[in-house]
């Protein structure tokens, strides 16, 4: 199962645990900097965000839930759908994709969202591209979809059964990744032509891939497993003494700046780590969401959002 699946049961056992503390337990310890709550007047929890700018900012969520951002503060928008969103990507303020639970496909044009025909009924969990006429979406089943620009289409790849696909993302038409997991990690590779398996460094569940170049690119997933592809092969990173953390979504704006976010089950707190481009190592969050999404406008601009519903803001100063 998708980590983001679980999210609605998980939200009704973590919701009351939300903290916002920032001495760490003792109120003589000095105060930690921890990345501010933004209220959204929304009830339903949030799975993934996406925007094209500091002012144009879109989170989904459970039961159809579409929240923007305008610069100042976030709304909710008419989806037009109660099923379960699990992601959002686009290539400008008029093209938006979001997937999700039934083969769940909406765009929106620049005004409204509308439901656009899917070519599945499986769950679709991530959506991403590299124009409007190239749009790949990925999910439960080994489902890839493909848009052209006109219309989307199943696309069949070799031992696709049981596998999930969590998260899809590239570099160019001819270098896109997908991961995710079927009895161990999945990855796969498009080079243009067709889509192929790649050996993995791990057999856990992978939720989230991000890169900043073909030669630079970033998988996470349960187990505290993180791993790096260098252009040859991939190889598990070692970050973490604790084998609770579920790593759900990384993102940066360069090879120096890249964030992972998700939970650890042990201390039932979010987690928030940051890659300075040598290491990689944790960061205060100031609350005990699961945090599931991550995306920024700049290096200063960082959106990252969860269940409860919580989205958070920053980094902070300090």
């Amino acid at each position: 199962m998708k980590l983001r699946g679980l999210i609605g049961v998980i939200s009704a056992v973590l919701a009351p645990l939300i903290s916002t503390a920032c001495h760490n337990g003792d109120p003589t310890a000095p105060i930690t900097p921890v990345w501010p709550s933004v209220p959204i007047g929304a009830n339903d929890s949030l799975n993934s965000v996406w925007g094209t700018s500091a002012s144009d900012v879109w989170a989904v969520g459970l039961h159809g839930t579409i929240l923007h951002y305008n610069g100042t503060s976030w709304s909710s928008v008419s989806s037009g759908t109660t099923q379960y969103l699990h992601g959002v990507w686009g290539t400008s303020a008029s093209d938006v994709w979001a997937v999700g639970n039934n083969g769940t496909i909406l765009h929106y044009n620049g005004a409204s969202w509308s439901s656009v025909p899917s070519t599945t009924t499986s769950v679709l969990y991530g959506v991403w591209g590299t124009s409007a006429s190239d749009v790949w979406a990925v999910g439960n089943n080994g489902a890839i979809l493909h848009y052209n620009g006109t219309s989307w289409s199943s696309v069949n790849w070799s031992s696709s059964s049981g596998k999930i696909l969590n998260s899809v993302w590239g570099t160019s038409e001819s270098d896109v990744w997908v991961v995710g997991w079927g009895g161990n990690s999945t990855i796969l590779h498009y080079d243009g032509t067709s889509w192929s398996s790649v050996p993995s460094a791990t057999t856990g569940v992978l939720y989230g891939v991000w890169g900043s170049s073909a030669s630079d690119v970033w998988a996470v997933g349960d187990q505290s497993t993180i791993l790096h592809y260098n252009g040859t092969s991939w190889s598990s990173v070692s970050w973490s003494s604790s084998n609770d953390q579920y790593l759900s979504s990384v993102w940066g704006t360069s090879g120096s700046d890249v964030w992972g976010v998700g939970w650890e089950r042990g201390t039932n707190t979010s987690t928030i780590i940051h890659y300075n481009g040598t290491s990689w190592s944790s960061v205060s969050s100031g609350t005990t969401m699961w945090l599931t999404g991550v995306w920024g406008a700049s290096a200063s601009d960082v959106w990252f959002v969860g269940i409860g519903p919580e989205i958070l803001h920053g980094p902070p100063a300090g």
